[in-house]
């Protein structure tokens, strides 16, 4: 499974992803979801997968491909506005996905991939996109400045109690670490490493990346606090009536 998240805020976006793959039970590997397009003072874009792997590598390659290619008719680095990049790579997925249908037509797996898009072109506003299997795509909001793909429900409450569009680029990138480690706690088949992109508003590169894993210090030390003030925190929630009347507060 993969877990991954998108956050919009006014300063910029932050991407994370973890690297966990599965092609079965007992067949556990490290592959890296996140891609990274960029063409400094020009345009950036951050692409993060979760669906079956080889659909994945093939959209990868198909845009490279383009970009390599001074005659193909469309690439990340010809558009003009970032909804046309979501339609190009929803295209890209779309077809792509048939052709790996059709090599594994007889088995039972599914092909289906979704993506999280990120980034910014020279003259717009940045954006974090989710694309569907089918090619369509929706922005994240205002209201929910935040985009999952995988297994999501785990690391989503401190999402929806401390992100907003005012948040900071750091404070929103330690939530979304905290929600990588709320999720890889929970759930096997997230895990470490992570990968972690900020893309500050209007620099049109990738402002920061980094992979952190076990030995990562700064990281160890966020889940060590994050887990400490939870303690505190159910220690200090108002005592139930009984408690009060009794003397057992």
């Amino acid at each position: 499974m993969t877990y991954c998240v998108g956050i919009h805020v006014d300063a910029g976006l932050v991407l994370a992803a973890d690297t966990r793959t599965s092609a079965s039970f007992d067949d556990v590997r490290t592959h890296g979801k996140m891609h990274v397009f960029e063409k400094p003072g020009e345009c950036v874009f951050v692409l993060m997968s979760a669906g079956n792997l080889a659909t994945t590598q093939a959209v990868i390659s198909a845009l490279r491909r383009d970009i390599e290619n001074p005659d193909a008719p469309f690439s990340l680095f010809k558009a003009k506005r970032l909804y046309e990049v979501a339609d190009y790579i929803g295209r890209v997925l779309v077809a792509n996905q048939a052709q790996v249908n059709k090599k594994a037509q007889h088995n039972s797996v599914s092909v289906e991939a979704t993506l999280i898009l990120g980034g910014q072109i020279a003259g717009g506003e940045a954006a974090v996109r989710l694309i569907y299997p089918l090619g369509n795509w929706i922005n994240a909001s205002p209201e929910t400045p935040y985009l999952q793909i995988g297994e999501s429900k785990y690391g989503k409450p401190i999402l929806d109690r401390i992100i907003d569009r005012d948040t900071s680029l750091e404070d929103a990138a330690r939530c979304a670490l905290v929600s990588l480690d709320s999720t890889i706690r929970s759930n096997v088949s997230v895990g470490l490493p992570i990968d972690l992109a900020i893309i500050r508003d209007g620099e049109l590169r990738v402002s920061q990346q980094v992979r952190i894993d076990e030995d990562t210090e700064f990281f160890a030390d966020i889940r060590e606090a994050w887990a400490e003030k939870l303690a505190a925190a159910v220690h200090t929630l108002p005592p139930f009536p009984w408690e009060t009347t009794t003397g057992n507060a």
